[in-house]
Order: structure tokens, then C-alpha cells, then sequence
């Protein structure tokens, strides 16, 4: 059978080129561009890569006409509702769900590494008070290197695979202090007695002077949350972590870029910025008003938590982040909240049955909801994002792991259209 292949043709010279296509287990093929410039003289041009893959993966398969989710192969639901933390994680690193010996084992690793050096404490207390948790985090996590930096070759496997372990470990720990920092209360140390998710709440929420009661809804709505934002293919934040991690940089340094990548209001910060969205709406006899709005090219007014740049149907986490709603908000906060998420419920039912958000493909996204459960188990609005950078660190090892093993991986170096001035005469300043 002969290879599929694609031909392009320079109308300028007459030159063509016949591309190969790049088969995946599943999806649309690709086009390997390569010999475009060599033998063409030409660039691709895809601003916003809406059209590029940039490399190729195992780990998470996306299909945003059908609303489809799956890591490794495994539907994002099931893992889910049937999953926990550290099982999907050891899934999304090592391709395999776990026996109960290998998750044993895997969890006695991370545990092994929950704790952050003694010294580290000093440098949150050089952070001003208010400082924004994501802010320090990505100064913490950026020093790491310098204090655990013996197993930093990343051309060893098991170098690769123990600052992976610790990346995952600490990350909760570091995001507690962040808070912890922030409001003036002392750090708490990690009890690894606890499960992943009860580990950080206790982290964040209990004191010296009292213990936090567990509430093990709580623990199911984190850990559901947490799965469902451990990775989504080859965002930006991801991205921004292989292209790092392709310079040789080190893992910390890697991580911290995407946390940095993450911050952006575009990118981590939207489920913040939809509870903002709902806070200005005030009442669901608000909502056709803020509809109108929506749809007016003239107001400034947005309508946050809709939409999403791979999905064109509704967005899978969307959907289960909405029934946890239901289940959390009716037990742990059912005066407090409610009235958010009637109103959410309200202005999603309007919106899916306006012809504008129909024809637009507009659907609720992951952020619309998160942000309701996250204020009901009491996260603060500016720790939103450092949740998201907790469960997203899974993801990101786990790229940084699959990119580092591959032995064709290159330095990402992409090319640009440049349309600044041509060849000037340099003119001295006193005749200018």
C-alpha cells in the first residue's frame, strides 16, 4: 500500500511537494510540513496554532464535535466517578491503570516527597502579604531546582521520574502555604496518613489550635475536580511546558513556566472570572438583561464559562462538575450558595435555548461551574487558579516525561512571517 500523502504546489514557481500524512490512533490525520520550507521555500502560517499539532502523543484524545475526553483511552467520566487521584495519575504517566501493589507503591512515592524544604519557608516570607497565591507559586516552584537538585539529569529516566514524583507531591503542600501566607496563619504540615485530596484541605484549613473535620463529600467533589482538570492535550499551558522542557531546562523551571502560562485570565483564571460574571447578574430575573448583553457587539459585557476553542459541543467536565454541584451545594452550603448556582442553572437554561449561543456553538464549559463548588468547600476566589495548577502538574509531568523519552525530540523553534521594515541605512542622530 502506498503512503497517504497530500501535494502542494508553489503557483510562483511550478515547484510541488508531496507532504506524508501522519496517522493517529484516532482523529483527523496530519501533515508532516517538514519538507515545506526545504523544498518549497514556504511557511506554514497558523497564528494561534488552530491548526498545528506540534507533536505527537499518547497521554489525552480530544473530540470537540462529539464532546469527547479520554486519557489513555479511558472516558473522562469513568475515571471520575470510579477513579481517584492518584490511581488517573499514575494512568496519565504511565499509560496503564495501576494494580493495587503498583498504586501502593506509587502512593508510598509521592507520599515520600509531600513535604517542601525547611529553608523554603523563608522564602514565602519574602513575599508582601497580599501577594497573589499563583504569583508565589511560580516563584516557589522555579527554586525548587535549587534545592532538590540531585536528580536533575534529565537524560536519566529515574532522575526524570523522582522530580516527576516530587512536582506532584509538593505542589499541594506549597499551594496551602501560599494561602496560609496570604491570610497570616501558620503553615501546616503534610499528614500522609490521608488521602491526596483530604492531605490539602487539612493543609489549607486546619490550625495548631483546632483539626479540620473531614468532610468526605468535600473529599469526593476535590478529587472529581481534580480529575477532571489533570489534562486537556496540548493547551497552552502544556505547550508552554514542552516547549520549555524542550531547551534541556530543568523540571522545576519546566512546571513553573506553565503555572506562569496558566495565570492567564484566558487560560486558568476563567472559572474566577465567571463566579465575578454571576456576582454582577445578581438575580436569574437578571439574566434575560445580561442575554441581551451578551449578544450586543457594542457592550463590553461578556458572558464568561461559554465556549471553548476545541469543544463544539457541551464540554463533558461541564457536565459532571454540574451534578457534584447539585450533590455539594444541598449538603455543605444549601443557604449559602444555592442562590449562585440557581442562577447559573437560570442563565445556562437561557443561553442553550437562544438561537445566538445554538448557532455559535456556545455551551458551558469547565470553568462555568467549578468556581461554585470551589467557594462551597470554602477555597477562597484567588486560590481558584491554584487549584487548577495542582491537578494540571499531572498533566504537565506527565508531557514533560513523554517528550523527554522520546529520542526525536528537538528544541521547539518556531518560524514567523516577517512584516517589519526591509533593509535600512543606519542615520546618525544628529541628522535625524
Amino acid at each position: 500500500m502506498s503512503k497517504k500523502t497530500v501535494t502542494i504546489t508553489n503557483n510562483w514557481t511550478g515547484k510541488q511537494v508531496d507532504l506524508p500524512l501522519v496517522e493517529g490512533s484516532q482523529g483527523p490525520y496530519g501533515i508532516d510540513v517538514r519538507p515545506l520550507y526545504s523544498e518549497l521555500g514556504l511557511l506554514a502560517y497558523d497564528p494561534g496554532f488552530f491548526s498545528t499539532a506540534s507533536c505527537s502523543s499518547q497521554i489525552t484524545y480530544i473530540d470537540g464535535e462529539e464532546g469527547v475526553l479520554q486519557y489513555r483511552g479511558y472516558p473522562v467520566e469513568q475515571l471520575a466517578e470510579q477513579s481517584n487521584f492518584l490511581e488517573t495519575a499514575y494512568l496519565l504517566m504511565y499509560g496503564e491503570l495501576p494494580t493495587l501493589t503498583q498504586l501502593s507503591a506509587f502512593r508510598t512515592q509521592i507520599c515520600h516527597h509531600t513535604m517542601i524544604n525547611e529553608s523554603l519557608k523563608n522564602f514565602f516570607h519574602g513575599f508582601h502579604y497580599d501577594a497573589h497565591p499563583m504569583a508565589v507559586m511560580v516563584g516557589v516552584v522555579g527554586s525548587l531546582s535549587a534545592f532538590y537538585h540531585d536528580s536533575l539529569d534529565i537524560r536519566d529516566p529515574e532522575h526524570r521520574e523522582v522530580s516527576a514524583h516530587r512536582m506532584i507531591a509538593k505542589m499541594p503542600t506549597i499551594a496551602a502555604a501560599s494561602y496560609k501566607h496570604t491570610i497570616g496563619e501558620p503553615f501546616v504540615y503534610p499528614r500522609n496518613d490521608l488521602d491526596y485530596c483530604g492531605n490539602f484541605l487539612n493543609m489549607m484549613f486546619s490550625t495548631p489550635c483546632e483539626p479540620y473535620p473531614m468532610d468526605p463529600l468535600k473529599e469526593k467533589a476535590l478529587n472529581l475536580l481534580f480529575i477532571l482538570h489533570m489534562d486537556h492535550e496540548q493547551n497552552a499551558s502544556s505547550a508552554t511546558v514542552r516547549l520549555a522542557g524542550s531547551s534541556q531546562a530543568n523540571p522545576f523551571a519546566c512546571i513553573a513556566a506553565g503555572i506562569a502560562s496558566l495565570w492567564g485570565p484566558a487560560h486558568g483564571g476563567a472559572n474566577e472570572a465567571v463566579l465575578e460574571m454571576l456576582e454582577q447578574i445578581g438575580t436569574p430575573e437578571r439574566v434575560p438583561e445580561f442575554i441581551r448583553r451578551a449578544k450586543d457587539k457594542e457592550d463590553p459585557f461578556r458572558l464568561m464559562g461559554f465556549g471553548h476553542r476545541v469543544y463544539k459541543n457541551y464540554d463533558p467536565r461541564a457536565r459532571l462538575i454540574r451534578k457534584t454541584c447539585h450533590e455539594v451545594l444541598a449538603q455543605v452550603a444549601p443557604d449559602a450558595y444555592n442562590p449562585i448556582f440557581e442562577l447559573a442553572l437560570k442563565l445556562e437554561e437561557l443561553a442553550r435555548s437562544d438561537d445566538y449561543f445554538i448557532e455559535r456553538n456556545l455551551y458551558p464549559n469547565v470553568d462555568f461551574y467549578s468556581g461554585i463548588i470551589y467557594r462551597a468547600l470554602g477555597i477562597p476566589n484567588n486560590m481558584f487558579t491554584v487549584m487548577f495548577a495542582i491537578a494540571r502538574t499531572v498533566g504537565w509531568v506527565s508531557h514533560w516525561m513523554e517528550m523527554m523519552g522520546d529520542p526525536g525530540q528537538r528544541i521547539g523553534r518556531p518560524r514567523q512571517v516577517y512584516t517589519g521594515a526591509t533593509e535600512r541605512v543606519y542615520c546618525p542622530i544628529e541628522r535625524r
